[in-house]
């Protein structure tokens, strides 16, 4: 940060931290409030931080305000966990056209991924709920981990990754892996599923960094399966969230780019070669598909803290006919959309609401 490229270069440059965006105020005020504790590590570069959808500023807002600034030359970090559609479709796409249209440099880091500092994290969170129910021994205690699902196969192995690395890393009598839309198995088949193991106590930990509606209904799920199951104690552990170490990540992400290091994980990209079972989409182009909703809303009315799903229960959801977050953006159809432990499954109990 206090390199010498960095005191040469502080005029011309800038950086742009690209959120998701989320209908929750208090998902929106974390990711900003880390986007300002980045912004005072890299001062007096100019760091500006926006959203796809959901929320604003939008992305082409912040790259308009950096243009203002003088900037001419911008590193984008994507502020996601694993590598799937955000990651290298939708928001490529918009900085490459913005770039293009606007005569200005903009250079792609990469997702958090799979990092020492995350897993540290995750490791903090799952500490401090296990301290506060001491009780059951880890070898009576299942860590299942919940990810955000993904049609690319790529990314949601990433989240079993994480799961095998914190159950070794504590010794937890066994390791789950399930996700909150998209893919399978989702978050209440899964637990259904993974229950009839026999432990006494199962720890859900929600692999996301910022609170949200997904958060919300995994913890609600969760409730759904611990209800028929009052022999087993479930705990819910808390989300990533603003951790010293997720600041750091990021700012290891930014000086991967600025000393020419960035390493994308392309051996296993299902659009880079023809992966088993997802041939036809190598070679695809990269296309965003959030112009529908992009700055489309600037908070849930319902929620001001911890989303609560209210806006589920409302029927305040933007409709699955537009848009939802369990179908993938208008990509490529995933091929195993149909799953019975998977999407389809959900898509059903959404239509009823």
């Amino acid at each position: 940060m206090e390199s010498d490229f960095l005191k040469h270069h502080s005029n011309q440059l800038g950086i742009l931290i690209c959120g998701h965006g989320s209908r929750n105020r208090l998902a929106v005020q974390e990711f900003a409030e880390l986007a300002k504790e980045l912004s005072g590590k890299f001062n007096p570069i100019p760091v500006e931080f926006g959203y796809l959808e959901f929320a604003k500023p939008t992305l082409k807002q912040c790259l308009d305000r950096l243009r203002q600034r003088s900037v001419d030359r911008v590193i984008a970090i994507p502020a996601m966990l694993t590598a799937a559609g955000h990651t290298k479709n939708d928001i490529p796409s918009l900085l490459n056209t913005y770039s293009r249209d606007n005569d200005i440099r903009i250079e792609y880091g990469r997702e958090l991924g799979i990092d020492r500092l995350i897993i540290a994290t995750a490791a903090e969170r799952i500490k401090s709920c296990i301290s506060q129910y001491p009780a059951i021994p880890l070898s009576q205690t299942m860590l299942v981990v919940v990810g955000r699902g993904s049609s690319d196969p790529d990314a949601n192995s990433n989240i079993s990754k994480v799961t095998r690395m914190l159950v070794e890393a504590f010794g937890f009598g066994w390791g789950g892996t399930v996700y909150s839309g998209v893919t399978f198995p989702l978050v209440e088949p899964g637990l259904r599923h993974l229950v009839k193991l026999g432990f006494t106590r199962v720890i859900v930990f929600p692999y996301f960094l910022f609170s949200g509606v997904l958060v919300s209904r995994i913890r609600k799920n969760t409730q759904l399966v611990a209800s028929d199951y009052p022999e087993v104690e479930f705990l819910s552990a808390k989300y990533l969230g603003n951790h010293s170490f997720i600041v750091q990540a990021f700012i290891e992400r930014i000086n991967e780019v600025l000393e020419g290091e960035v390493a994308m994980n392309c051996s296993l990209c299902k659009y880079r070669d023809k992966l088993v079972g997802f041939e036809s989409e190598a070679g695809l182009p990269q296309t965003s598909h959030h112009h529908h909703v992009e700055g489309l809303v600037e908070g849930c009315t319902l929620c001001t803290d911890e989303c609560t799903g209210k806006c589920e229960e409302a029927g305040q959801m933007i409709p699955l006919s537009c848009h939802d977050h369990d179908h993938d953006h208008a990509h490529f159809p995933y091929p195993n959309s149909d799953h019975p432990l998977g999407p389809s499954s959900q898509r059903f109990e959404l239509d009823k609401q």
